[in-house]
């Protein structure tokens, strides 16, 4: 009877770790859509860190007209400023948030292992987390619009440039 014993243990082990197995895959196959998100933030913190140093490099030179010119043109390079001011302020806001966002897809994807790992059920942490993320993503994406809207705006032609009343062309 030992012998039996032993094998019918161990074909039980065996089933136990291919259930686990199982399990694991699973688990793996629900952390990917959250994991696609991770990408996305990541994608979306590239293209505004790319903004934004496009933006420090303008503010760079606005600084030196700034002591240079005077009059009407001081005015110009002033407004400016401060729209470069505006866009520097919400694209770090953005990436805080993202930041935050990307943090709160980590923990989800944490409390979907450890759930799994040690028997307990964390769908309500892994639900909030994950709507935590998602939310702050979709804050994050309304500072981004707020300032390319603002980069538009201070991009806007003067109406005089544009020879409106030239019918020629």
């Amino acid at each position: 009877m030992g012998r039996a014993w032993h094998l019918a243990t161990n074909a039980k082990d065996q089933f136990m770790n291919a259930a686990h197995t199982g399990v694991i895959a699973q688990t793996i196959q629900l952390a990917l859509a959250p994991v696609f998100v991770l990408v996305a933030i990541g994608n979306i913190m590239n293209i505004l860190t790319t903004r934004l140093g496009r933006i420090v490099d303008r503010s760079r030179t606005l600084q030196k007209l700034h002591g240079e010119t005077v009059g009407p043109a001081h005015d110009v390079v002033v407004i400016e400023i401060r729209y470069v001011d505006r866009r520097i302020h919400l694209i770090g806001r953005a990436l805080l948030l993202l930041v935050l966002s990307g943090l709160a897809i980590g923990v989800t994807v944490g409390s979907l292992f450890v759930g799994e790992m040690f028997g307990r059920d964390l769908g309500n942490l892994t639900g909030i987390t994950f709507s935590t993320a998602i939310a702050l993503l979709m804050i994050a994406l309304i500072y981004l619009l707020l300032e390319t809207r603002i980069a538009a705006n201070s991009l806007r032609l003067p109406q005089e440039l544009l020879e409106l009343e030239r019918k020629d062309i």
